[in-house]
């Protein structure tokens, strides 16, 4: 049975056919595989796992669906998601992972996985928001403000993200190539798969290889490791 890896879904009501090209890959793909890692960015923002949103319910059951039919779940945070906690765990079935994760598989070589945002060293307006955000007080601190507060903060979030980002050369976007030679040689291991820059590929590096997942947007990107066979970079269209 295959594993399967995903990420940067990007979910929100206002992206109704992500959504069901998602729903839709639970109940095909996912079913069939063995485990299902998902690298961070499901959800375009998450603010509590007390939200009662109704997206939020709806994918929290779809993924409680797919854990109870054997397929093993897997959630890492993404810089989007990072408030996502034990209850949505429970609820959903899955494992929650940390930021840097070592896969071994048994007819593969180890591998890491990380959502990527770690890797962009070179943004250090992002990495400094990130080093605050992920603090555990702060976080307890968020968790325990009100809903419509946290709302709030959320939409003024992403209003500042992509007006930062509109800003930003190329660059500083994207990964820094001596950070991933780094983890790569820290953690003993000659291939990463990572997200978050939004570009798809399979990088050979000097010291390894690299593959990037896509976000989903006008294709959905997923990574399939299927025995002994190298991990394989897959994309399929999302229907309007």
């Amino acid at each position: 049975m295959s594993v399967l890896l995903i990420s940067d879904l990007h979910l929100s009501p206002e992206r109704p056919a992500v959504t069901r090209a998602f729903f839709g890959f639970l109940h095909g793909e996912a079913r069939k595989a063995e485990a299902l890692y998902i690298l961070g960015d499901l959800f375009e923002s998450w603010i509590g796992d007390d939200d009662p949103a109704p997206l939020a319910r709806e994918v929290i059951g779809e993924l409680k669906q797919l854990s109870d039919s054997g397929t093993r779940l897997y959630f890492m945070h993404g810089n989007r998601d990072f408030m996502i906690g034990r209850q949505f765990a429970r609820e959903t079935g899955c494992t929650l992972l940390p930021e840097h994760h070592l896969l071994k598989l048994p007819e593969q070589q180890p591998m890491l996985l990380l959502h990527g945002d770690t890797l962009c060293t070179e943004d250090e307006e992002y990495q400094k928001f990130r080093r605050i955000s992920r603090n555990p007080l702060v976080q307890f601190v968020l968790r325990h403000l009100p809903l419509k507060k946290r709302q709030n903060i959320a939409a003024n979030l992403r209003r500042k993200s992509m007006q930062a980002n509109a800003n930003k050369a190329d660059n500083i976007m994207d990964v820094t190539p001596a950070e991933v030679e780094r983890l790569l040689k820290d953690f003993g291991v000659k291939r990463m798969i990572h997200g978050h820059t939004h570009r798809p590929d399979r990088h050979t590096l000097p010291c390894g290889e690299r593959l990037v997942l896509g976000d989903w947007h006008h294709h959905g990107w997923y990574v399939r490791i299927d025995g002994e066979q190298s991990p394989e970079l897959v994309s399929f269209p999302i229907e309007a």
